[in-house]
């Protein structure tokens, strides 16, 4: 029975993965009609924003199912195995379906964007497939233990799925409106210029399409970057762990959900910079 739990823990992350798609498919457009033009627009609506949270807590469960596998001694194949199949789901097709229905905003805001063809949306399952060709080489390779050979999946998922949230909640400075620092004109100006480039880029296929090809490619490549796991509890060997530690908590106290593509950039900065240190 000890030896079912870590699995028990993966599965959760399959359950919400899977929740997480049902969410993201639940959005609806809105038409608006002005005189006798038409003008379509689309509300972000708050289910994607639950999609997106659902692939968090697949993150924090996929976190936990190799915790307790080394904490009950446990590893086995299978569960390998098993979490590489949940994190396809949980990081490549939800987060897939997420870039789908951003693609679709993206049209909808334009002209006759309700007639789209779906030729033009399901670019968004490529980082899908990316995100299942990379957990299969990875699970070939027993060289990644303290090193990735490209992004991986999880990371990924996980950037995807804060892009629902900066645009629901917004991408400014963390507390602006609640606090001193709104009566400074620079971070109010900043803040709100911040949601507002935000809310564009997020919002425009082409960004996007450039986006998706850019995430699948760090994901199948070769390029050195850092595992969480630490191998022996030195300062000197895991300095860029804590670089990114203290980049992560500062980058969390001072944005929202900004803070997620800020750690994102900086955890790959940080590997290819000291890539000896991140993969030894």
């Amino acid at each position: 029975m000890k030896k079912q739990i870590p699995n028990l823990f993966t599965l959760l992350n399959l359950f919400f993965g899977c929740i997480a798609i049902v969410f993201a498919l639940q959005t609806e457009s809105f038409i608006i009609y002005t005189n006798d033009d038409v003008t379509s627009s689309f509300n972000i609506p708050e289910k994607l924003s639950y999609a997106a949270v659902l692939i968090f807590a697949s993150a924090l469960v996929d976190f936990l199912d190799g915790f307790v596998a080394r904490f009950f001694k446990v590893c086995s194949d299978m569960g390998k195995q098993l979490d590489s199949l949940a994190d396809v789901v949980s990081f490549g097709v939800a987060p897939g379906v997420i870039l789908y229905q951003l693609i679709r905003i993206s049209f909808i805001r334009e002209e006759n964007g309700l007639d789209t063809s779906i030729i033009w949306l399901v670019p968004a399952f490529i980082l899908s497939a990316a995100s299942a060709y990379r957990l299969a080489k990875f699970n070939l390779d027993t060289s990644q233990n303290y090193g990735f050979k490209g992004v991986p999946t999880p990371a990924v998922g996980l950037l995807v799925a804060s892009f629902p949230l900066m645009l629901h909640y917004g991408g400014g400075i963390l507390f602006i409106g609640q606090s001193p620092i709104k009566n400074f004109i620079f971070f109010d100006t900043l803040s709100r210029h911040l949601t507002t480039t935000v809310n564009q880029w997020l919002t425009n296929k082409w960004f996007l399409y450039a986006l998706i090809i850019l995430l699948s490619w760090l994901m199948v490549s070769k390029l050195p970057i850092m595992a969480m796991k630490f191998k022996d509890y030195t300062l000197k060997n895991n300095m860029p762990k804590i670089i990114l530690a203290a980049i992560t908590v500062i980058s969390a106290v001072l944005l929202k959900w900004l803070a997620v593509p800020v750690i994102f950039i900086a955890y790959i900065i940080l590997s290819l910079a000291l890539k000896n240190k991140t993969t030894t």
